[in-house]
């Protein structure tokens, strides 16, 4: 713009200085001319005057005259002429000049050079005798007078072509500097041309609606961010070649990358089969899934095309961490085939005693014997249905129970009192130490804590052992553990001591009535509450468990 508008100035201002260089030149040359002829006329009226009173003579003396003078004969002839023989002159008897100072009085012409580089003046007057007294003039042509200033013409050119530049580009500049200092985030700010006002006003509009997109542009951005970034599940959308368009925290913790992948062929960052056979299949079946490890974790990751008028135009992953789902599942099958089995043994044991009672198989004395067989397996099965309730409910949470603050060394003591008659039969001494604590926490669950703990170190004990439960007050948790001089647990299976159903001597825990669920309880409950269980047993010198209960 800023040339087309210098060229235009440019042009025209070189076309309007020459104009004016030839019409002040033309003005000029025609006041000379007139200024010429009126000096002509005026000579040859005081020439006339002269030859009229003196004759001859008087033209002798003006030979040496700046005009050229003839004095012409009525009959065409030459008298006198200053510059050429007369005698060798032509009958002029048939110029116009003449002919109309014969006939008016005076006469003038204009004749040009057989070069057209001179122009002649002409101006006759007839005197009282009739002959015409003609002096004549020369002056350069235009064409003469241009050819004769060449260097002054190309030197004022030059200046016309230099001060046209000069007057373009200050020009074109001033123009084009509102425009180019323009501010477009407001253009109706600061001085304008009034022509371009209606372009800034659209502008302005255009502006304001190109920026409240933008902020609504920008805030689906912040929520769809907001969304996929604190989502556990990881969000990938690719476009039809599999590069990256987008990926949230959760894809880039998963797949181990970072916010420079984006732009990058998923390929060639990871170079699995099962992605290439996912992305393959997707555009065709409009949506597959596909379980992968990454990390020694499962991932179900599926795969949505994007469709955009009936082709797809870009994939969208999601990764769903199944690994701890495919956990439970593992351990529900095995929670699910282990209660059979539990409750199976029972039940066949207190099935076969009633069926010997029912049929009077049993001998009167030993009627008392498998009446109390039947009874402590139904008591066995009794606190496994239990136990499995128990669990159950701490599978499916306590959000509907409220927490209390409890005094955790006020109720290790009831514990400790209600389980006073079963230590006693084993020959154990439990007692109670340490100091007043509270924990913020679910009753029923302390107390099962604490239960399932004293319980464990009761039946596992030796005879004549001691059980203490201790409370500590720390700075930061509340400690509470209970430790026993039983026989202990040896290394192996210290971790899976917490497993549903894991005895360490099966034959010894089924003599003694044990479930197997005990400790598992104790893992859920101290879950519930954010608590840290530590385990510490030698076999045959006992085992201590200590729950930390962060304040």
């Amino acid at each position: 713009m800023l040339q087309r508008i210098f060229r235009s100035f440019f042009f025209s201002a070189l076309a309007v200085l020459l104009a004016s260089i030839l019409l002040f030149m033309n003005v000029l040359y025609s006041y000379f001319s007139d200024i010429r002829k009126t000096q002509l006329r005026e000579q040859t009226a005081l020439i006339s005057l002269a030859v009229s009173q003196l004759g001859i003579a008087y033209l002798e003396d003006l030979s040496q005259s700046s005009y050229r003078i003839t004095w012409i004969d009525t009959d065409g002839s030459i008298l006198f002429d200053n510059r050429l023989d007369s005698a060798k002159m032509d009958n002029h008897l048939d110029r116009e000049e003449v002919l109309r100072a014969v006939a008016l009085g005076y006469g003038e012409s204009e004749r040009f050079s057989g070069t057209l580089t001179e122009k002649y003046f002409y101006y006759a007057q007839r005197l009282p005798d009739r002959t015409v007294i003609r002096l004549s003039a020369t002056q350069s042509s235009t064409l003469a007078l241009l050819l004769q200033m060449q260097q002054p013409l190309f030197m004022i050119f030059g200046l016309a072509i230099l001060l046209s530049l000069v007057i373009a580009h200050r020009i074109s500049t001033s123009i084009v500097k509102p425009l180019n200092t323009l501010d477009l985030d407001n253009p109706l700010a600061g001085d304008g041309y009034d022509e371009i006002s209606p372009l800034l006003h659209r502008i302005d509009r255009q502006q304001q609606e190109i920026r409240r997109n933008q902020n609504e542009l920008l805030q689906k951005q912040l929520e769809f961010e907001a969304v996929t970034n604190n989502m556990r599940e990881g969000i990938l959308l690719l476009d039809s070649e599999q590069r990256i368009l987008s990926v949230n925290r959760a894809a880039m913790n998963i797949l181990d990358m970072d916010c420079s992948c984006v732009g990058r062929c998923l390929q060639s960052i990871h170079r699995r089969l099962d992605f290439s056979e996912l992305l393959k299949r997707s555009p065709n079946d409009r949506y597959s899934t596909r379980t992968v490890t990454l990390d020694d974790r499962e991932y179900l990751v599926s795969a949505n095309p994007v469709m955009s008028g009936g082709i797809a135009s870009g994939t969208v992953l999601l990764f769903q961490d199944v690994h701890e789902k495919m956990e439970m599942e593992q351990l529900r099958r095995e929670f699910t085939a282990n209660v059979s089995h539990e409750l199976r043994t029972p039940l066949h044991t207190i099935s076969g005693y009633s069926e010997l009672l029912a049929n009077s198989m049993v001998k009167a004395e030993d009627i008392p014997v498998f009446s109390k067989k039947i009874y402590q397996e139904t008591q066995r099965l009794i606190q496994l249905v239990e136990n499995i309730i128990q669990l159950s409910r701490l599978d499916e949470g306590y959000a509907e129970l409220q927490r209390e603050d409890v005094d955790i060394r006020s109720l290790a003591g009831s514990v400790a009192a209600s389980m006073q008659a079963k230590a006693a039969e084993n020959n154990i001494h439990l007692s109670v130490q340490g100091e007043a604590a509270r924990v913020f926490g679910y009753p029923h669950l302390l107390h099962e804590i604490l239960y399932n703990l004293c319980d464990n170190a009761i039946k596992y004990n030796q005879k004549d052992g001691n059980v203490i439960i201790d409370i500590r007050n720390e700075d930061h948790a509340v400690i509470l553990s209970v430790r026993d001089n039983g026989i202990g647990i040896a290394e192996q299976y210290r971790q899976r001591v917490f497993e549903r159903f894991f005895r360490v001597d099966k034959s010894h825990s089924k003599k003694i009535g044990g479930t197997g669920l005990g400790l598992s309880i104790v893992k859920h409950a101290a879950k519930v509450h954010n608590a840290k269980i530590d385990l510490i047993s030698k076999p045959n010198d006992g085992t201590t468990v200590s729950v930390s209960f962060p304040k």
